[in-house]
Formats: structure tokens, C-alpha cells, sequence
């Protein structure tokens, strides 16, 4: 009787797991069919890392279930994991492949970190806040992402020593666009960064290096990002 009523529990274990990480994939699934191919991402790239990459494991645990909702939610400290449409659409304006090297300001919880290693060669991410470096940099080994690499370190400096970068994403508003970004970006290199006031309406910015003396701006969109967090003590 006890090894029937063993097995019993160790069947409905098994089935709740599959059940439970089928619903996470059929989420997934259709974040990326309604939420982000349906405004117009098409970079097949994208779509497809947004469908890999497991948001859920990226958002604290009592949100996990809200993982892909069309909305940031908060990952502690005054920082959000961003929009999915949002990680998608500034993936894309980015247009980088697996040769490519790409240096993000605001690690955050690491998602867009983690999107970025499915498409590209080396993914260099800065974050400032101690505690979000650590924990990105320990999901990262655990999930293997071995092309991601990690810096705690005030971004608006960037990451001089693995300059030049083919593109540069910024994933927290800046009252400006950081020189020494624009520096580490390669000729023909792009960015992509919100620019305005914190916690008001921002403008996506994307910039384009065409010469070391010229750079082209292009507005994308209004976003609302926290904003870029400085170290004062420089």
C-alpha cells in the first residue's frame, strides 16, 4: 500500500512539474505572439530569444507568475525589469549577430542581458548597484550564459577596457547621452538609450557613429525608464 500510494505522489509531482513549466512556455509563447510580433518586431533573432529565455526565472519569486505580463515589474532596490515589448523592440534596433560585441548599461535582474547572449558573440553588462551585480552575475552561471560577462561599476564610464563595442544599450533613462559612450562605440555602431527627466516621459534615442566627429540621432519612441544611477563620489 505505501509503495502504490508513493508512486501516486511521485506521478502527480512529475505531472504538476511538466504542467507548471508547460504553462510558463505556453506564456512565453504568446508574450512574443501578441505583445511583441504583433506591434512589429520581426528580427526573427529577437523573437526567438524572447521565446528561450525564461523571464520568470529573472523576477523575484513571489512575481513569477506576473512574468509575462505587457508590464515592468519591480526587481528591489527602486529598479524594474523592463516591458517585454520594450527588451524586444530595443534588441532589435540594435541589429547585432553572433559576431557582434555589445556593451549594456544597467544590468538589473539580467534579462535583457541574457536575450542579448542568445543573439550575439560577447554581451559586457555594467551595473552599479551592488546587490542586482551579484545576483545577475550568480543567474548567469546557473543558467550557463557564458557570454555574458559582468561589472559592477558606474556606467555612465562605460567599459573603456573592452572598447570598441558594435552597439551600446542603455536600459535606465540619462539626462544626456554619456560621452564616454558614444567614445567606445565602433564606426557604424549604434545605441540605443532613453533620454529625458526620471520618472516623466522619455524620449528612445537612437544613435548611429557614423565618424568619430559625426553621430546621427534618431527619436524611436516615448518610454518611461527609472532613472540612471550615478556614483558621487566621482
Amino acid at each position: 500500500m505505501k509503495r502504490i500510494v508513493l508512486t501516486f505522489l511521485l506521478f502527480a509531482f512529475l505531472f504538476l512539474s511538466i504542467n507548471s513549466t508547460d504553462q510558463f512556455q505556453k506564456e512565453r509563447h504568446s508574450m512574443v505572439k501578441y505583445q511583441i510580433e504583433n506591434r512589429g518586431i520581426r528580427d526573427k533573432k529577437v523573437l526567438d530569444a524572447m521565446k528561450t529565455i525564461k523571464r520568470h526565472l529573472f523576477v523575484p519569486d513571489e512575481l513569477k507568475y506576473y512574468a509575462y505580463d505587457d508590464r515592468p515589474l519591480p526587481i528591489g532596490y527602486g529598479q524594474t525589469i523592463s516591458q517585454p515589448y520594450i527588451v524586444a523592440l530595443m534588441t532589435e534596433l540594435l541589429n547585432v549577430n553572433k559576431e557582434s560585441s555589445v556593451l549594456e548599461i544597467g544590468t538589473g535582474s539580467g534579462y535583457q542581458a541574457a536575450i542579448l547572449s542568445e543573439i550575439v558573440k560577447e554581451v559586457y553588462t555594467v551595473e552599479i548597484i551592488k546587490e542586482l551585480s551579484i545576483k545577475a552575475e550568480e543567474k548567469f552561471k546557473t543558467l550557463k550564459l557564458n557570454n555574458i560577462h559582468s561589472l559592477h561599476a558606474d556606467g555612465y564610464y562605460g567599459w573603456e577596457e573592452k572598447s570598441p563595442f558594435d552597439a551600446v544599450i542603455v536600459t535606465c533613462a540619462a539626462g544626456f547621452v554619456p560621452p564616454p559612450l558614444i567614445k567606445q562605440l565602433k564606426i557604424g555602431g549604434v545605441m540605443a538609450i532613453p533620454v529625458g527627466q526620471p520618472f516623466r516621459v522619455q524620449n528612445l534615442f537612437l544613435i548611429k557613429k557614423i565618424s568619430e566627429e559625426k553621430i546621427e540621432t534618431e527619436v524611436v519612441t516615448e518610454v518611461i525608464f527609472v532613472p540612471l544611477v550615478r556614483n558621487e563620489s566621482k
